[in-house]
C-alpha cells in the first residue's frame, strides 16, 4: 500500500480519461499536481480523501478537459488523495486511517503524508482551498467552514447559502488549510449524481475566475448558518441495524430524512433492544460527554431532549461505524 506522496508539474498522460477507480493505474499513490495559470495565486483543490466520493474527480476532469488547450484562469494545486481506496470504491481501506482525519498530530503513515502535503502547500502563494466531498444520506449541497470570517463565508456561500461552521473534528483538511488561506469543505450530495457534478464544476469555474474576495461582509440575509455543537457516535460494543430486532439498536429505516431539519424535542431516532440507559456516545466541541443533554430513552425509544438539527445521517451501517451516526447543529446568526 503506497502512501508516498507523488509530485507532478503537468497532468500525467491519460489521467483525464480515467474513472475514479482507474486513477490507481496511473498514479502510484496520493498525488499533488501543480498546474500553471494566468494568476500566480494558487487555488488548492482536494479530492478523493474518501475513495468512494467521486464527484470531485468527475468535476475536475471536466474542468481540466475544458482548459486542455488554453491557460487556466489561475494556478491550481490539485491533491488527489486516497487513490488506492478509490480503486476499490471504498471510503477507506481496512488498516488505513481516514484521509480526512489525519491533518493534525499523529505518527501513522497517513499523518506523515499529511505533513508532507502541508509542507509543500506552505511554500505556495495560496488564494483559497477547496476540499470536495460527497455524503451518503439525504443532505442538501452545503459548505463547511472553520472560521467565521468574511472570506471564509464568501467562499462557502459562493457554493451554497447553506453553511455549517464547526471546530470539531479538528483533524480535517479544511481546518489545517484555514491556517494558510480561506478554506472550505463542500458537500455535494451523493456520488454519481449529474446535478452534483455540474454544481461543483460551476463552483470551481467561479472560484478560478474570482479575482479577489469582496471587502464587505456577508449579509445575514444571504446565508443560512448552522453551528455543529456535538458529534454522535455508536460505541463499538453496540450493534445497529434497520428493521433488525437482533440488533442492540434499531435505527429508523428512513432516518436520513431528518438531515437539515430542525426537529423538536421528542423526535425518535430508533428503538433500543438492550437494557442500557444510553446507546450513543455524544461529545460536544470541548470533548465533554453531552449524551444526556441531547437524548433520552423512554419506553424503549431513543428520543431527542431538545430542538436540534442533525446532519450526515445515513442508511449505510459501514459508514456509521467508520465515522459517526451524525452531527448535531444549531442555527446561528451573523453578528
Amino acid at each position: 500500500m503506497n502512501l508516498e506522496l507523488q509530485h507532478y508539474d503537468e497532468l500525467p498522460q491519460g489521467l483525464l480519461d480515467c474513472e475514479a477507480n482507474q486513477l490507481v493505474d496511473i498514479l502510484a499513490g496520493p498525488s499533488l499536481i501543480n498546474l500553471k495559470g494566468k494568476t500566480d495565486e494558487v487555488l488548492f483543490i482536494s479530492i478523493l480523501l474518501h475513495g468512494n466520493e467521486i464527484t470531485g474527480w468527475e468535476a475536475m476532469r471536466n474542468l481540466l478537459k475544458k482548459y486542455q488547450n488554453e491557460i487556466l484562469p489561475r494556478s491550481i494545486c490539485l491533491f488527489i488523495g486516497n487513490v488506492i481506496a478509490a480503486g476499490s470504491a471504498q471510503r477507506v481501506l481496512a488498516g488505513q486511517n481516514d484521509f480526512n482525519r489525519i491533518w493534525k498530530d499523529g505518527n501513522s503513515a497517513e499523518h506523515l503524508l499529511a505533513r508532507k502535503v502541508l509542507t509543500k502547500l506552505s511554500e505556495l502563494n495560496l488564494f483559497a482551498a477547496i476540499d470536495i466531498h460527497n455524503n451518503t444520506g439525504k443532505n442538501p449541497h452545503y459548505g463547511c467552514i472553520n472560521k467565521l470570517e468574511p472570506k471564509f463565508l464568501y467562499l462557502a456561500t459562493l457554493f451554497s447559502r447553506t453553511v455549517v461552521y464547526f471546530i470539531k473534528p479538528d483533524s480535517v483538511m479544511s481546518m489545517a488549510m484555514s491556517a494558510y488561506c480561506p478554506a472550505v469543505t463542500i458537500e455535494c450530495g451523493q456520488p454519481g449524481q449529474a446535478r452534483g457534478t455540474q454544481h461543483v464544476l460551476e463552483y470551481l469555474e467561479a472560484s478560478l475566475h474570482l479575482s479577489h474576495f469582496p471587502e464587505h461582509p456577508i449579509s445575514s440575509q444571504d446565508v443560512d448558518l448552522f453551528h455543529t455543537v456535538a458529534t454522535v457516535r455508536i460505541p463499538d460494543d453496540i450493534s445497529i441495524g434497520f428493521a433488525d430486532a437482533e440488533a442492540d439498536v434499531e435505527l429508523l429505516p428512513d432516518i436520513d430524512r431528518l438531515n437539515f431539519n430542525e426537529i423538536p424535542a421528542g423526535t425518535a431516532f430508533g428503538k433500543v433492544n438492550t437494557g442500557k440507559n444510553m446507546v450513543f456516545d455524544i461529545l460536544d466541541e470541548q470533548g465533554r460527554d453531552a449524551s444526556a443533554r441531547f437524548f433520552e430513552i423512554h419506553d424503549g425509544w431513543i428520543l431527542t431532549r431538545r430542538q436540534l438539527m442533525p446532519s450526515m445521517l445515513t442508511l449505510k451501517l459501514e459508514i456509521i461505524k467508520q465515522d459517526c451516526l451524525c452531527y448535531l447543529m444549531e442555527r446561528i446568526s451573523l453578528k
